[in-house]
């Protein structure tokens, strides 16, 4: 694996998304409430959260987004 450079844009890309599903009968509703970056050793993850779940639930799915 390469360090990523400073021209490298995708460096400061999170690797993944945090959501809290919320659900409403038979509905379901993914509230984005933060981002996560893996870190450099590949051993976990920096986690910044704008939001907190109430039942503490957190769900992180990979960052597809182009």
């Amino acid at each position: 694996m390469t360090e990523p450079t400073h021209t490298d844009r995708s460096a400061n890309r999170p690797s993944h998304v945090a959501f809290t599903v919320r659900e409403v009968g038979s509905d379901s509703f993914w509230d984005r409430v933060g981002v996560a970056w893996a870190s450099r050793d590949g051993k976990g993850y920096t986690i910044q959260l704008s939001a907190v779940p109430l039942d503490g639930k957190i769900v992180l799915r990979p960052n597809d987004t182009k």
